[in-house]
């Protein structure tokens, strides 16, 4: 298991973005050399240096502070685009190679190179901004419904730097069944099954957790 890329975006104007300030991060291009990883401080934004985060109400804070993406699954959806992806094509900071993303658990742990630890809280709601970027139609549907999984959030536990070829492994797993893919199902597809995503709620990000204890709250397990 290996971190094949580290992709930060700057703030760049865009018609499709819904962003207050107009602007997007999400076209996000390998780099060379070390990028430190961090817990974002009390104002938010990434967690991930270089990077631009540029709105706030559904990106980065200390629950979404990375994103990663499989390079497996890139090479999934260039098979059904019928284009290249380069790593950072999804708007990922991350792109892993070997590390099975979206059947890891929330809460799991990876640890990357010699220092830093990484917490899995969720998987990607894909927004306008992401379908805007790709030019693709109907692609919030088929992001949502697609094999390929939606990619991990990440909370930083150990800070440090990381860079591409860093070797990467999963070093804690808690004991639930809720992986990446079974939480993005039950809140695109089905979410009969939010309350119970909440075992796993002490690791979930808040706007996953919000949506499941709202359901929960108001249907039980009906």
């Amino acid at each position: 298991m290996e971190l094949l890329s580290v992709n930060v975006g700057r703030a760049t104007a865009a018609d499709y973005t819904n962003a207050p300030s107009g602007t997007t991060g999400i076209d996000k291009r390998p780099v060379a050399g070390p990028v430190r990883v961090e817990a974002p401080g009390p104002g938010g934004a990434g967690g991930v240096a270089g990077d631009d985060v540029c709105d706030l109400r559904f990106h980065g804070g200390p629950d979404r502070a990375a994103y990663a993406f499989a390079r497996e699954d890139l090479d999934s959806w260039e098979r059904e685009l019928g284009r290249p992806l380069l790593p950072g094509s999804f708007g990922e900071n991350l792109t892993t190679r070997g590390l099975d993303v979206n059947n890891a658990l929330i809460g799991e742990r990876w640890r990357i190179g010699d220092e830093v630890v990484l917490e899995v809280t969720g998987g990607r709601i894909p927004c306008r901004t992401f379908a805007g970027f790709v030019e693709e139609g109907g692609w919030v549907r088929r992001f949502n419904e697609s094999a390929a999984g939606p990619g991990a959030l990440l909370r930083v536990i150990v800070p440090g730097e990381v860079r591409a070829g860093d070797r990467m492994e999963v070093v804690h797993r808690p004991g639930h069944g809720v992986t990446v893919a079974r939480l993005h199902h039950a809140a695109t597809a089905d979410r009969t099954l939010l309350p119970e995503m909440l075992v796993a709620a002490e690791w979930m990000e808040s706007g996953l957790l919000g949506l499941a204890r709202t359901y929960a709250e108001k249907y039980g397990d009906r």
